[in-house]
């Protein structure tokens, strides 16, 4: 890749990453704003604070690696750092996973219609078992960040032996420790938030389709509030899904191909993994009517600034 081009990723990567920052930065502001205020927190708005200090924790240790990783890849590779930024990586990975899936599975709850025993029963008691949940969620991100740990430095203690003996190079270490111990890792560990996250979107979508089907059958505009509501959260969530799941097979497809530093895809590659945490806090800010206010009037008093 010409240098003009890896400066122009670079740069688009860090106005991401910026943008991501600010953007998930005003969530946890504004929640900690309304926590501190009112004393608690809806179960919706306790998601929304976690994930957005588990985004922005993500979005300020994520550029230490991959930068350092872009400078001095064998040197960062054996580094002490490498190791701590790569257990906070990991450990906030899966909790954003966790946390992401719980907000679709609220929203889903929220608003759907069944008279199945057992999704009103769900219905009833999911919102208080929102911080244990969380806590659950909080417990499984921090065994799988000891698999992580504990396969990294084992596979790194097998590197060390092999390279003293010349039988495996640095790429060819890198490539094993993703493919035989990590891709399984991150399969399993991901696999089932992302099926409830799934679940949750279905069971939305045949709501909504029943309640249109109820609407016409009885001559009732199909517009009506509970119609729109189903719409509103579906459209969030769909948006989300395309999102998540780039997010997911990017994260798997980084475990099998080995992509180098020196690689010219390194950096499109890179703005791609980031991408779900940057954009979908947005998606967010937008779909919630006290952020989205609040985010348009700080938008026009930049612009008031900015004219002045």
């Amino acid at each position: 890749m010409q240098p003009a081009l890896t400066v122009f990723f670079m740069l688009l990567f860090v106005l991401l990453c910026f943008l991501g920052s600010l953007a998930n930065g005003f969530i946890v502001l504004m929640m900690s704003r309304e926590w501190l205020r009112r004393g608690r927190l809806p179960p919706s708005n306790t998601i929304l604070l976690c994930l957005g200090v588990s985004r922005f924790s993500q979005q300020c240790f994520g550029p230490v690696y991959v930068f350092n990783y872009f400078l001095h890849p064998v040197e960062f590779t054996k580094s002490l750092t490498r190791q701590i930024v790569c257990l906070h990586w990991d450990f906030m990975n899966s909790a954003t996973f966790w946390f992401s899936t719980w907000l679709s599975v609220l929203f889903c709850i929220k608003i759907a219609n069944f008279s199945h025993p057992t999704f009103l029963w769900l219905k009833w008691r999911l919102p208080g078992l929102v911080p244990w949940l969380l806590l659950g969620s909080v417990l499984i991100s921090f065994v799988v960040t000891l698999l992580f740990f504990w396969g990294n430095h084992n596979m790194y203690q097998d590197f060390l032996i092999r390279q003293v003996s010349g039988n495996m190079s640095h790429r060819e270490w890198n490539r094993r420790l993703e493919t035989d111990y990590f891709m399984p890792l991150k399969l399993v560990s991901m696999s089932l938030p992302c099926s409830l996250f799934l679940v949750s979107i279905l069971l939305l979508m045949s709501s909504l389709r029943r309640h249109i089907r109820r609407m016409q059958h009885s001559a009732h505009n199909v517009r009506d509030p509970s119609s729109q509501a189903h719409t509103r959260a579906l459209k969030l969530l769909i948006s989300f899904l395309l999102l998540y799941a780039m997010s997911f097979v990017s994260l798997v497809i980084d475990a099998t191909v080995f992509i180098p530093s020196d690689s010219p895809w390194y950096w499109p590659w890179q703005i791609t993994l980031y991408l779900c945490m940057s954009v979908h806090p947005f998606i967010l800010i937008l779909s919630n009517l006290k952020l989205r206010g609040v985010f348009r009037k700080l938008l026009l008093l930049a612009r008031g600034f900015r004219v002045t």
